[in-house]
C-alpha cells in the first residue's frame, strides 16, 4: 500500500496483484542454457571456442 500525504488530505493507493503463477521462468531457462554451453566449451582452446561460438551464432541468424 502506498500512502500519499498532501497538505489537505491523505490518499491510500493499493496496487492490484499481478498474475502470481509463472508460465515461463526466463531466469531458469537462461541458467540452463548457460550451464549447457559452459560444459560444452569447458575444455576447448580459445580458437576452438571461438569457432564453436561463431558456428552457433551463424545457425541462429539463418532461422
Amino acid at each position: 500500500m502506498i500512502e500519499i500525504k498532501t497538505s489537505k488530505a491523505i490518499f491510500f493507493m493499493e496496487t492490484k496483484n499481478k498474475k502470481d503463477t509463472k508460465t515461463f521462468d526466463s531466469i531458469k531457462v537462461m541458467r540452463q542454457i548457460r550451464d549447457k554451453l559452459s560444459l560444452e566449451i569447458m575444455n576447448m582452446s580459445f580458437e576452438e571456442e571461438r569457432a564453436y561460438l561463431d558456428k552457433l551464432l551463424s545457425k541462429g541468424n539463418k532461422k
